[in-house]
């Protein structure tokens, strides 16, 4: 009757430490319209997306849409507090697109990200930073300030980068919404499948498996 006893007490602990594991990682995505899915159904949006590509590659996740469309890299950082709860197990950034095509002076994108990678950091939240590339319409000099923000800053902090989120799809012209700029939901699938090993790669060590 003892042992029987015992084995009640500990089954209730045992069923609570079986959920944890198994309890979806949180993700946010911090980004700007393309992370928010802008001209698109919200089943049709990169974070959803990309939670179901993960799922299919056994990784539960849930993706929080934290994706403001205009949002430039300061934006983000004004909301980043309020945006990445206590308790995200991730972040993917994806910001700087809308500094890119207003021509801001790339000091200001490169000061924000880096705030938001050392609040991150900070933090103990992996981080996985998506690159973004100027337009060529400003320049030489203007694309070789504002490109090389992203691999120094993921130098910096020693955080994965992704160098393009945009790649494959940029200027790909059935791949984007009349606009030119906003991928349609066939370009969001070539995005979520060129980015998935990188994010499989942030996300499976902190489910105790090897990248």
């Amino acid at each position: 009757m003892l042992a029987l006893g015992l084995m009640a007490a500990l089954l209730p602990g045992q069923d609570a430490q079986a959920q944890a594991t198994t309890k979806p990682l949180k993700v946010v995505v911090l980004g700007d319209s393309l992370t928010a899915g802008y001209g698109l159904p919200a089943g049709d949006a990169f974070p959803t997306k990309l939670q179901k590509a993960l799922k299919d590659r056994g990784i539960d996740t849930e993706m929080v849409n934290a994706g403001v469309s205009g949002d430039t890299a300061s934006g983000g950082l004004e909301r980043l507090d309020w945006s990445v709860p206590p308790d995200a197990d991730a972040v993917i950034v994806e910001l700087g697109a809308n500094d890119a095509l207003r021509g801001t002076d790339p000091k200001v994108p490169r000061k924000a990200l880096d705030e938001i990678l050392k609040r991150l950091k900070q933090r103990n939240i992996p981080v996985l930073l998506a690159g973004m590339l100027a337009p060529p319409n400003y320049g030489k000099d203007y694309a070789a300030q504002f490109n090389a923000i992203y691999p120094d800053l993921a130098k910096q902090y020693d955080v994965p980068l992704y160098p393009f989120f945009l790649d494959g799809v940029a200027a790909v012209a059935n791949l984007n919404q009349p606009d030119g700029i906003h991928p349609t939901a066939a370009g969001v699938d070539v995005i979520v499948a060129r980015i998935l090993p990188a994010v499989e790669a942030l996300l499976r060590p902190l489910l105790g498996q090897a990248r």
